[in-house]
């Protein structure tokens, strides 16, 4: 089980994540253009391989992409992010699940997230102030070889329940065609856990995450490129005496306007965790984690009484992975306001 432990998903991810989960929505009317579709290419490093207790982190990976430093309208809004993960881990890979270690381990995992977001008419430091709390129904089937040698064993668990709470401060900043948002989020561990359990839907300790976005968005060009950073700490977890490193991670969108509505383009992150657990059995080392992903993506957005909803798909295939399940993920955004448009909409 890889779901975002926070955010807006926070797509939005939280991841945040929900983190999100982008929160952001396209005004009505702008004058999009239609032009070449935007292709990213995401950078790797040559860092050494550096992961979570049982591969499984905090920050979903990916689940911010396009608009995500774009403020929403003041008011309510909630975003519903439709999450699926499948990966899986190599015979050779030890991941700490299950109350003991396990190979191969192999994942399916989908959570529906939701993020009710209250949005302030006013500012504070000069930027627009945002708040939301993720939470979200999901279910996750997970299988491996538990222990070593001739005491392993196959196994396979699954669970449906709900997931961890992650609440959300945004403050966002607006000039032109430049925009910047910061964020703290964090993991409220309530979610289905139990650490003799190969799947999960809570990650079973405390987390705390900031970070920050910045979007280029041109109406006249229809273009936009968005980059959201950030760092996570990771509590303690009591159940197993277990604590993850300092992870980061780096979630990227373009996308270009077709026409008023339809846009498409590219999504791809990073995620690098940049110190070692504590915990992790003596055989595992530092036990630190990668990975990376890319793929396309695609949205519309349509006007219902005024109001304009936010929808976007997509993609991720995992390259480079250590210590974590391998896999593709898939996101379906749809963002609905529920404050009264504002007038001349």
């Amino acid at each position: 089980m890889r779901f975002r432990r926070a955010l807006t998903q926070s797509d939005s991810t939280p991841g945040h994540a929900t983190a999100l989960v982008s929160q952001a929505a396209v005004r009505t009317g702008c004058p999009w253009r239609a032009v070449l579709i935007a292709l990213a290419v995401l950078a790797t490093t040559g860092q050494a391989a550096y992961a979570d207790e049982g591969g499984v982190s905090f920050w979903l990976p990916g689940q911010y992409g396009s608009f995500a430093a774009v403020a929403p309208a003041p008011g309510f809004s909630l975003s519903a992010v439709s999450y699926f993960y499948s990966g899986k881990a190599g015979g050779d890979v030890p991941l700490n699940r299950g109350d003991a270690l396990s190979f191969g381990v192999d994942t399916d995992f989908f959570a529906q997230l939701i993020v009710p977001t209250y949005t302030l008419d006013t500012t504070i430091l000069g930027g627009r102030p945002s708040f939301s709390l993720g939470f979200f129904p999901g279910w996750n089937q997970t299988s491996a070889d538990v222990g070593i040698g001739a005491l392993s064993a196959s196994r396979t668990d699954d669970v449906t329940g709900f997931g961890d709470l992650y609440p959300t401060a945004q403050l966002f900043w607006n000039n032109g065609v430049h925009n910047w948002m910061t964020y703290v989020t964090g993991d409220i561990p309530v979610g289905a856990y139990d650490p003799n359990r190969l799947a999960n839907l809570g990650i079973g300790h405390a987390a705390i995450d900031v970070g920050g976005a910045y979007t280029y968005l041109n109406t006249e060009t229809g273009l936009e490129f968005s980059a959201t950073a950030g760092l996570t700490y990771n509590f303690e977890n009591p159940d197993t005496d277990y604590r993850n490193g300092i992870d980061s991670h780096l979630d990227v969108g373009i996308s270009h306007f077709l026409n008023e509505k339809l846009f498409v383009g590219a999504v791809g992150f990073a995620y690098v965790q940049l110190t070692p657990d504590k915990g992790a059995p003596a055989a595992l080392g530092g036990f630190e984690g990668r990975t990376f992903g890319i793929g396309p993506q695609i949205g519309y957005n349509f006007t219902v009484q005024g109001r304009t909803i936010f929808t976007n798909l997509r993609g991720y295939l995992e390259f480079d992975t250590e210590n974590r399940t391998k896999g593709g993920s898939v996101y379906l955004t749809v963002n609905l306001p529920f404050s009264a448009p504002a007038k001349g909409n």
